[in-house]
């Protein structure tokens, strides 16, 4: 090839590579959006809107759900637990309009033990929080009864399976709610459970263990054993696999079971370990519910129960326990704790939303430098993990509260309530296509300018 042809050619394919990009950015297709962090790159995002002002429009819900809107071209999908009755429901939306293209119900009702066709297992969540996931050619669900299924973008089911008929009844206290994560062409799941029967479901030797399926027809690919040497519920992670490329490293961390780790993302083997927050695994009781974030060459993960956040090198190699920490926030008395939301890695800087504290702050991921600290102004704490774009920080309340913060200096620039009379309110707010989508309990709100 001449090198002026040479030359197109290559300009070619980095302006296409460029487009995708873009067109990925604008689009949010998965929990963390499409850095894997909490971030966007959207721009011109409303800051003060209500349920009245600034709504291009609103779509009602049959019920509640802590999942995540997706957004992919002109769709929105989200789910939903008909708690009347005992469905759990997959949606797609119209993101111009909000009209519904298609409802299908997934769940199938199944229980271990025989325990009857529902969808709620505690007081504090249902079968519907985890988040769908797509890689613009189908849309995966998964519901906490182990049912997982895929539809293409017309609704057609694709292939469908439940996880708990095919490994063994989950073994947990509460209600389980790991989101799939598609990267890198495959499918994956993460199942962090007890090793002794609750309630009675799960077995004595119920295993941890990172699952690879392939996302065309939900077939096992790889399965991954995660071992742990955390006892009881501390064993139970309701966190999700979050990917991270550093350095020309690809990994999938995990956090729960007393630790956090990396594993290869093409067989799931283990690269390195870090823990623990749990001081000699004394303390049965310490599930965990943030998932780890990577960001500047480190992984930051969240202790419980009010233990600090730890950043480990993500360049780590076998058990760095001992070695692996490269900081940590204060233990107990600081704001940079987090029982609940996922920290959120934007522009350079981790933010921490502690719902324990009801503050967020924004901490330097090289040492672990407060560089500044909020109180939010919320009626009740924010479970659902912080999000970035536009240069801000936007956080919804358990009672739909929304705070827009700004992301450089930490003033609080607006309170909005979006569901005065509701509660329980755990989807993360989602910025795509130059709107914010937030999801009540109730109603699905496409908010812009």
């Amino acid at each position: 090839m001449r090198a002026p042809l040479r030359i197109a050619a290559i300009l070619a394919l980095s302006l296409a590579a460029l487009a995708g990009r873009a067109q990925g950015g604008s689009d949010w297709l998965q929990w963390r959006g499409p850095h894997f962090n909490g971030s966007s790159d959207e721009t011109g995002l409303p800051v003060k809107f209500s349920p009245t002002e600034g709504v291009k429009w609103s779509a009602a819900l049959p019920g509640p759900s802590a999942a995540t809107p997706i957004v992919c071209g002109d769709s929105v999908f989200v789910t939903a637990a008909d708690i009347a009755n005992k469905q759990l429901l997959a949606f797609c939306f119209d993101r111009t309009t909000g009209a519904e293209k298609w409802r299908r119900t997934v769940g199938s009702g199944y229980m271990p033990a025989g325990r009857g066709n529902e969808v709620q297992l505690d007081e504090r969540s249902n079968y519907a929080s985890p988040s769908p996931a797509t890689d613009g050619k189908r849309v995966i669900f998964f519901f906490g009864n182990g049912d997982l299924a895929a539809y293409d973008f017309a609704g057609k089911q694709i292939w469908a399976r439940n996880l708990q008929k095919d490994y063994g009844d989950f073994c947990f206290g509460w209600t389980f709610s790991s989101t799939p994560l598609l990267y890198d062409g495959r499918l994956y799941m993460q199942i962090l459970q007890r090793d002794i029967p609750v309630s009675g479901r799960g077995r004595p030797d119920s295993p941890s263990y990172l699952l690879a399926l392939d996302p065309a027809t939900g077939k096992e690919l790889w399965r991954s054993l995660r071992p742990s040497p955390a006892r009881m519920e501390s064993r139970e992670a309701f966190t999700s696999p979050v990917p991270y490329e550093h350095g020309g490293r690809r990994q999938i961390l995990l956090s729960g079971g007393d630790m956090m780790s990396g594993h290869d993302p093409r067989d799931g083997r283990e690269l390195w370990r870090w823990g623990t927050w749990n001081n000699g695994h004394l303390r049965p009781d310490y599930r965990v519910v943030p998932s780890p974030v990577g960001g500047a060459g480190v992984v930051l993960g969240c202790g419980p129960k009010k233990e600090p956040v730890f950043a480990i090198r993500s360049d780590s190699n076998g058990d760095v326990s001992e070695t692996g920490v490269a900081w940590k926030s204060e233990p107990r008395s600081s704001t940079v704790t987090s029982d609940v939301p996922t920290p959120l890695f934007y522009r350079g800087k981790f933010y921490v939303a502690s719902d324990l504290m009801k503050a967020i702050s924004c901490v330097d991921p090289a040492d672990g430098r407060v560089i500044w600290n909020t109180p939010l102004d919320v009626r009740a704490a924010c479970w659902a993990s912080p999000t970035g774009a536009d240069g801000k920080i936007y956080l919804l309340s358990l009672r739909g509260d929304v705070q827009v913060v700004d992301a450089a200096s930490g003033q609080l620039l607006a309170t909005n309530p979006m569901a005065p009379d509701e509660n329980e309110i755990r989807s993360c707010i989602v910025p795509a296509r130059g709107n914010l989508f937030i999801r009540t309990n109730s109603r699905l709100y496409c908010i812009g300018k």
